[in-house]
């Protein structure tokens, strides 16, 4: 018996639409960065990029549970002598650009190095329910139904 390694020639990468309204932040992060490195693909190995494309619409209506809104906070330093600069999670998700709360989820749960980043770049997401990848036929992926915990219901 052979141990079966892919190879990229190999991979059929599908598509698939995620509706992130209502979903807990990350339950749903993990999911898509389950999809992204292929490893829900019973051909997946880890040195080579067999995952899919996801694209996440509604992205600004995704949530966090407990304090997070107030509490999460996102750092980043301007390279300048006391330039670190911080934001909350309810900041990011009520300014211009509420993606990025989701972006940043999904990044920090992939392992780190240029695979990754490869991978990261077949992640798309927008805010509206509105995506400009109609032509690639996307397969709705309802991650809501796979666990109770997954909604977030008040």
């Amino acid at each position: 018996m052979k141990t079966f390694s892919a190879s990229a020639k190999e991979n059929h990468s599908k598509w698939f639409l995620v509706d992130a309204n209502g979903m807990v932040l990350g339950r749903l992060a993990s999911q898509i960065a389950l999809i992204l490195r292929g490893k829900h693909k019973p051909s997946f190995t880890p040195n080579i990029d067999v995952g899919d494309n996801v694209v996440v619409i509604n992205a600004s209506k995704v949530h966090l549970t407990g304090n997070k809104l107030d509490k999460k906070i996102y750092y980043w330093h301007t390279g300048y002598p006391g330039g670190l600069k911080k934001r909350t999670a309810g900041e990011i998700i009520t300014g211009p650009f509420p993606e990025r709360v989701l972006h940043k989820a999904v990044q920090r749960m992939m392992p780190k190095g240029p695979l990754a980043r490869q991978q990261l770049t077949k992640l798309r997401i927008y805010c509206g329910p509105d995506h400009p990848h109609v032509a690639q036929n996307p397969e709705s992926l309802d991650l809501a139904t796979r666990n109770p915990k997954n909604v977030r219901r008040t």
